[in-house]
């Protein structure tokens, strides 16, 4: 087949459209170092068994079963004994409403295989960087809103009644805009997060914003070289316009941070309106979303990762907040750049 002359532009156009956006995708794959490791994920769907259940002796049984879920999860150690605490839970259990929500649950998350092999992955990634990261035993449960997501060195357990899409019947007593962030792309990146934190050192005498917006931003920047394919949405939790918008007026959050000199405060107060829940800002605007202290951490992290080109377990152990922010070089970005 001919191509015409007047085509070469819009050719040369295509194949660089193709090559930028064949080379994001290959970038934000984990390597094969990584994914090659002798890792696998059993997620034991724990809810299952616990609802099959019909009397206090099958109860005990799953106890002995799984002990650590048992001890750490359920709390045995607050009973007055095994029978106390599984004549509760078979009450629970049987209850109409419980039963009907377990329904809802095993319908929407009847094939978890896809958060089960993301969890793998994620697994491999901070098993390369950090050797010394034991593979916790994983359960998903359902608890009827009582808990989200527990994860500890032994265990992680996941409340999938918390994950059920935001347009489903049943939803956790939360507000709105953190309920948003209940949902199935959330999960993994929510359990690196929670993982993350036993790698962030920090200096606990340093109790100023700066600190806070590090500490987080070091969160961040650790989900996201875990799992690098994941869209930033569900990590910090902002919608694509939010981040976005929060881009397009970084010069102006930044202005907001100097000019009240905001990153020296210590008192809990005022930190409390940049890094806490809230649905939006309103220090800086009431349509600028919250926790804007953590997202310009984020920021400042990236770039000092960047400019000082340090190791993700380098980062992660240092625990100085304001070398961090000197040596980052961080300027706001300007739209579009």
């Amino acid at each position: 087949m001919q191509i015409s002359s007047k085509s070469y532009p819009y050719l040369f156009l295509l194949l660089i459209i193709a090559f930028a956006c064949g080379k994001k995708e290959e970038s934000c794959e984990l390597s094969s170092e990584i994914l090659d490791q002798d890792l696998t994920v059993n997620i034991v769907r724990l809810e299952q068994d616990f609802f099959k259940a019909k009397s206090i002796d099958e109860f005990k049984y799953l106890f002995e079963e799984n002990p650590e879920f048992t001890r750490e999860y359920l709390q045995m150690d607050l009973y007055p004994s095994a029978d106390t605490l599984a004549a509760e839970l078979l009450a629970i259990h049987q209850d109409s409403s419980m039963r009907v929500l377990y329904d809802s649950v095993e319908v929407v998350f009847s094939d978890f295989s896809d958060v089960e092999k993301d969890l793998e992955n994620a697994f491999k990634a901070i098993k390369y960087y950090f050797p010394q990261f034991q593979i916790p035993k994983v359960y998903t449960f359902t608890s009827g809103f009582n808990s989200d997501l527990v994860v500890t060195d032994d265990l992680i357990v996941i409340g999938l009644d918390y994950f059920l899409p935001p347009t489903h019947t049943f939803q956790p007593e939360l507000p709105r805009y953190m309920a948003e962030r209940y949902d199935r792309p959330y999960i993994v990146p929510m359990i690196v997060m929670a993982i993350s934190a036993r790698f962030n050192v920090t200096n606990p005498q340093d109790n100023r914003l700066l600190a806070e917006m590090i500490y987080y931003g070091k969160t961040y920047h650790f989900t996201k070289a875990i799992l690098p394919c994941t869209s930033d949405q569900y990590i910090i939790g902002y919608t694509p316009e939010a981040i976005s918008e929060s881009f397009d007026n970084e010069e102006l959050i930044w202005s907001h941070f100097v000019e009240n000199e905001l990153l020296y405060e210590t008192n809990p107060f005022e930190i409390r309106k940049y890094i806490g829940e809230a649905p939006f800002t309103d220090a800086i605007s009431t349509k600028a979303p919250g926790r804007l202290g953590r997202w310009l951490g984020w920021n400042i992290v990236d770039d000092f990762q960047f400019n000082q080109d340090v190791p993700l377990d380098v980062l992660m152990a240092e625990p100085d907040a304001e070398k961090i922010f000197r040596e980052s070089g961080y300027r706001p970005r300007k739209p579009n750049e």
